[in-house]
């Protein structure tokens, strides 16, 4: 095994925080991660760096999940599954399903980061999350180096929420994640204005997953920066969901107000909510395109903090609260960070 000293970790974040990890070893199979494990239980699990803000050095062995492969478990005339290695790149895994026409993913093309991570955050965009194609996920418990199980159900997904975010958070690393998807009479969700507005645009009436996926790519690129070019984590903040009495106050105060509501999961309670984008909350409030030192908002969409060149991850850290702190007096709204921020 291969363990390196004073690594930076630049290269493997998408915010290209340059902090230094004391100890530094990437893995490439189960069984080698299983072995580190053995050996060392405090340490630093590192994948692709696209969720994460690092703020300090990492005075720890830093782990780095490189393990790769796609196999095909079983399949019938109808639907497939997949199950999927922790290292592999999430956009190219969602490239490779539409290549071979394995529907399901399409609307989360382009997303930065790894397959061994898109189910802690339950990874969504564009009315799809991953936990409607997720059929279980493996792991180690760090503490035994066992193998581990968990169904759909044991996942515990709630909006960019899992138990990988909470009660298993830091117990548990993932190594692989398996799916189900249609290999026909695909069920395309195109209701999004942007989709259905890039669709029209073409000409497009009877999308197919891969039309569906180039709209998503084109949007996304339209409006997102491409971290290879300039560090940002992509969204850094969750759409609050606010109650029905909140709403209204706000929409009387501002009666152009985006929002999307969403059904109370019990009748007896409030009939709705609704979820505020949060980057029209940030825009409103003044801080897109904003400029502060090496760190800033981006100019095209409010709700993606960028590091122009050598901003620290104190510095993006000192404006989310900054924004959060202003959202919070501004609209009564709290802001949650969706980004996990290392202090």
């Amino acid at each position: 095994m291969n363990i390196q000293q004073n690594i930076s970790l630049k290269p493997y974040n998408t915010f290209g925080i340059d902090v230094t990890a004391s100890r530094f070893v990437s893995v490439d199979s189960f069984y080698s991660l299983q072995e580190i494990l053995t050996q060392e239980k405090d340490v630093f699990l590192l994948s692709g760096g696209s969720n994460m803000l690092l703020t300090k050095n990492i005075n720890k062995l830093v782990v780095h999940i490189n393990s790769k492969g796609i196999s095909i478990d079983r399949e019938n005339e109808n639907d497939v599954h997949i199950t999927v290695n922790a290292g592999e790149d999430w956009h190219d895994f969602v490239l490779w399903c539409i290549s071979q026409n394995y529907g399901g993913l399409e609307n989360l093309s382009l997303i930065p980061g790894h397959v061994g991570t898109s189910p802690i955050q339950n990874i969504g965009a564009y009315g799809v999350e991953i936990k409607d194609v997720i059929t279980k996920v493996e792991g180690i418990d760090i503490s035994t180096t066992k193998r581990v199980e968990f169904s759909n159900a044991d996942c515990a997904f709630g909006y960019r929420n899992s138990i990988f975010k909470n009660e298993l958070k830091g117990k548990v690393v993932i190594t692989s994640v398996s799916f189900k998807l249609s290999k026909k009479q695909h069920q395309l969700n195109t209701s999004y204005g942007a989709i259905e507005q890039e669709l029209a645009a073409k000409n497009i009436i009877n999308p197919t997953i891969k039309e569906v996926s180039d709209a998503v790519i084109f949007i996304r690129q339209s409006k997102l920066p491409d971290p290879k070019k300039i560090g940002n984590s992509g969204s850094f903040f969750k759409n609050p969901v606010i109650s029905s009495k909140q709403f209204k106050k706000l929409q009387d105060k501002y009666p152009n107000i985006p929002f999307y509501k969403i059904a109370a999961a019990n009748k007896k309670d409030t009939p709705f909510s609704y979820k505020i984008p949060a980057g029209w909350l940030i825009e409103t409030a003044g801080f897109k395109g904003k400029r502060f030192g090496d760190c800033g908002v981006h100019e095209k969409q409010a709700l993606v903090l960028v590091n122009y060149n050598n901003a620290s991850g104190a510095d993006v850290y000192k404006l989310a609260k900054k924004i959060q702190e202003t959202i919070l007096a501004t609209f009564e709204i709290t802001l949650d960070i969706e980004v996990n921020v290392i202090e």
